[in-house]
């Protein structure tokens, strides 16, 4: 797949940043795909970072779909939002996603990036519209072993949800809510 222009400008600004927690290339292209599933209205992103996850999502939304990201550190929020600076369906949000982001929700696509996310599976549900999908990458521990987070989205009971390996190394988890 080749890299969107959105992309690659977000890659630049998290390089120029020193930022090295961006959503990697496999990740992002599962979220390319995703997005441009038809019958997405709203998609949202928790944990913005310097915004390359977020140019994934949004370089595949359909045109006029509201697109959320929610980003603690006020610095890199601001460093997104001038990415984002032109398109008027990203809002980058400053603040804590479980305050920032439930006003804007349901959503139909959510991608789930930050620690603390990923460890509050209700929370996280409570965002999703009927049908609507989280994605969650950076799980690379053994898949034989136990893994409590991984458990918790793959065994919710308001979830369908499944693990994909992304690379040889590296998996991603899909969960729709039911």
């Amino acid at each position: 797949m080749e890299t969107p222009p959105l992309v690659r400008r977000a890659l630049a600004l998290a390089e120029e940043q020193g930022f090295d927690k961006s959503c990697r290339p496999e990740d992002g292209a599962l979220l390319h795909v995703l997005a441009a599933r038809r019958g997405i209205a709203r998609a949202a992103e928790i944990g913005t970072g310097a915004g390359v996850g977020a140019a994934w999502i949004v370089s595949a939304l359909p045109p006029r779909t509201p697109f959320f990201t929610a980003e603690l550190d006020p610095d890199l929020a601001a460093l997104a939002a001038g990415l984002f600076v032109d398109d008027p369906n990203v809002t980058v949000q400053v603040g804590p996603w479980r305050e920032v982001l439930p006003p804007e929700a349901p959503f139909d696509m959510l991608f789930v990036d930050a620690r603390d996310a990923k460890d509050d599976v209700d929370a996280v549900v409570g965002l999703l519209a009927p049908g609507g999908t989280a994605v969650l990458d950076d799980f690379w521990l053994d898949p034989a072993r136990p893994d409590a987070r991984r458990d918790a989205w793959l065994q919710h009971p308001l979830l369908t949800a499944i693990e994909l390996w992304v690379t040889p190394e590296r998996r991603a988890l899909l969960a729709v809510r039911r």
